[in-house]
């Protein structure tokens, strides 16, 4: 009985990969999709711009609830640790969010992370269908160093590691 149940937690846990792996359109590896990001003024910064630095490419929505989990954590553990690096760069984006949204959810909870719209999930269709929160490392050379999907405290810490590796 208990192989059987050993087996039967291996499967689901299978599935649920290859669920989430569907909605996926990059992989680790893969050269990171590039996308230009309209600021509030009205200047734009595009990700290839960003080439020679480690990007943490972090998708969100407000009304998530691992989204909001995972966000205090992108701010204390990474981004107020790296801000200062100038080999390293986080991308908020809040997809199918406008600026008015955005900074009322930044406000609101106090952050000091920089945040972006997608509106239109423009940048996230060039990553992925569905599911957030996801994370997305881009190496120095433009390519993705890791792929995530969801919040789990482990993974994150994995992340941050992975990051810092890529950084020095």
């Amino acid at each position: 009985m208990k192989k059987l149940t050993i087996f039967i937690l291996l499967a689901l846990f299978a599935l649920n990969n290859y669920a989430q792996d569907e909605f996926t359109l990059v992989k680790e590896g893969d050269v990171a999709p590039d996308f230009s990001i309209t600021l509030e003024d009205g200047s734009v910064k595009k990700l290839s711009d960003l080439k020679g630095k480690v990007v943490w490419i972090n998708f969100f929505a407000t009304w998530c609830p691992p989204c909001r989990k995972e966000l205090p954590h992108l701010e204390k553990e990474v981004y107020l640790k790296l801000k200062q690096n100038e080999n390293f760069e986080v991308l908020v984006i809040g997809r199918e969010h406008d600026w008015e949204t955005v900074n009322k959810f930044k406000a609101d909870n106090n952050y000091i992370l920089p945040f972006y719209p997608d509106v239109e999930r423009e940048i996230f269709s060039k990553y992925a269908k569905q599911n957030i929160p996801r994370n997305f490392i881009i190496d120095k050379n433009g390519k993705i160093a890791v792929a995530s999907i969801g919040f789990n405290e482990d993974e994150f810490n994995k992340i941050i590691e992975k990051v810092n590796e890529l950084i020095n």
